[in-house]
């Protein structure tokens, strides 16, 4: 369906690296998304490094989450939000998170670092998933982001430095 094309409708880079993928759904409940991106962060903890960065993966999918619910979905609790998460044996980490919804003009989101949009109360989640994330595209309209975080390979056991 719609979902799938978006996972693999992305562009693959000539690399080989062995993953996984956890794919799941979520209910359009905004007080969903902490258990849900909790159990993310242990799926990720087990094949990418602890550098910091994992606070920033945390983050930006929290805000995708909330934005495919409050604003993809309009909070219909009939709809859900779904979300995919490769981790690479390297450490990469892929997201993509995808609402029900029709989707929107992302050039037409108002950067809220300008100064008349500083005191807003509203419109920089966009903008921190793409401060956060090496990589963010969207896709299906807007109804589709995909995140994506660099590699930060494991240090290998038992060789030391000489």
């Amino acid at each position: 369906m719609g979902f799938e094309q978006a996972l693999w409708h992305t562009p693959q880079v000539a690399r080989y690296v062995a993953f996984i993928e956890l794919r799941q759904s979520l209910p359009g409940r905004i007080w969903t998304i902490s258990p849900f991106v909790d159990q993310v962060k242990r799926f990720i903890a087990r094949f990418r490094s602890s550098d910091g960065s994992e606070v920033n993966i945390e983050f930006a999918l929290r805000e995708a989450l909330a934005n495919a619910i409050i604003h993809g979905n309009h909070e219909d609790l009939n709809k859900c939000v779904y979300e995919a998460c490769r981790c690479s044996t390297d450490g990469e980490v892929a997201i993509t998170v995808q609402d029900e919804g029709q989707g929107f003009d992302v050039d037409a989101v108002a950067d809220p670092t300008t100064p008349e949009n500083l005191l807003l109360t509203r419109g920089r989640g966009i903008h921190l998933v793409k401060t956060l994330m090496d990589e963010v595209r969207f896709a299906q309209g807007g109804s589709v982001v995909y995140m994506r975080k660099a590699p930060n390979a494991r240090p290998r056991r038992g060789k030391k430095a000489a």
